[in-house]
């Protein structure tokens, strides 16, 4: 036992290839074409049509309305062309990541939020990255859309200590960030978590980067120009949660929003509009009904709180 009556965990041991679920190998064959700059829609075609499954997700996703083609997607090859590799590639990477995710069912744990959380923050990690003038805001989307995917699967393996965890967060009235108890109770945290998972499945780097290195914001504010992907991801990680009553730290992200969008950004409001509309539009491709309260609610309720009491 520690020091603070929690037990000791290894991360890198309670992580080890042989706990970790396996990758779905159409996955791994897509990531691996994708480094390939020689490789094109035919070959790209080939490991998603050998996948029954994953060919029917696929030409579900690029049908949907969230891209608005006027004529239906019938082959895998034509969707590839259409809406691009990488996009392709990312969606079979979330597909495969939620159908490895387990659910805990621990204490005060709810998978189903956590995904509309890790959705909201996709969508909005995307828009800020090409408001930062990211050319690749589809790695920012896949990184935020992530970032805590090991949440879940640590709370299975040390359920005891996560089920305290999530209720010392559901009960403190400074909604205080799950990885600042992580780290004051293990000396990591889920971040770090899931950059072990996504170097163990084989991701690419500039994706466990990305995972890893999403609760810096500070770090990330300083250097916007150097790294805006790792900006953009940092920033998503502090939108509000489904389950959050409030937005304690709206204040933090409307000032560095302002510090850092360009002069023609939309304003604070605007953008989670932005963010709200689109996840109803993409949400039920993933299953994902809309939280109970969008973002700009929650940002008009603590805008509307100030304002009383000044």
């Amino acid at each position: 036992m520690s020091k603070n009556g929690f037990p000791q965990v290894d991360l890198k041991r309670l992580l080890t290839t042989e706990q970790l679920p396996a990758m779905p190998q159409s996955a791994l064959r897509l990531l691996e074409l994708s480094r390939d700059p020689g490789t094109g829609p035919r070959e790209f075609a080939i490991p998603i049509e050998s996948d029954p499954g994953l060919t029917m997700q696929v030409l579900r996703f690029v049908n949907s309305s969230y891209f608005g083609f006027r004529n239906e997607i019938s082959n895998v090859r034509q969707a590839i062309t259409l809406v691009g590799m990488r996009t392709i590639k990312n969606f079979t990477l979330w597909s495969a990541v939620f159908s490895l995710i387990p659910n805990p069912k621990c204490g005060c744990f709810d998978l189903k939020s956590l995904w509309q959380d890790s959705l909201r923050r996709a969508i909005f990690a995307r828009r800020m990255a090409t408001l930062l003038g990211v050319q690749e805001s589809e790695e920012a989307f896949a990184a935020a859309l992530l970032q805590d995917m090991a949440v879940p699967l640590l709370a299975k393996e040390v359920p005891d200590a996560y089920s305290t965890l999530f209720g010392a967060r559901s009960n403190s009235d400074s909604r205080i960030r799950l990885s600042m108890l992580e780290q004051h109770v293990f000396g990591w945290t889920h971040a770090e978590a899931a950059g072990i998972m996504a170097r163990r499945w084989h991701l690419p780097e500039v994706f466990a980067t990305l995972i890893e290195e999403h609760l810096a914001v500070d770090k990330w504010v300083s250097q916007a120009h150097a790294e805006p992907a790792k900006l953009a991801v940092a920033m998503s990680a502090l939108l509000p949660t489904a389950e959050d009553s409030g937005w304690v730290e709206c204040g933090a992200f409307e000032d560095y929003y302002r510090k850092v969008a360009p002069d023609d950004a939309p304003g604070v409001s605007e953008i989670l509009g932005d963010v709200d509309q689109e996840f109803s539009e993409f949400g039920p491709i993933l299953k994902l009904a809309s939280p109970g309260r969008s973002l700009v609610q929650r940002y008009e309720s603590v805008f509307a709180l100030t304002s009383a009491n000044e």
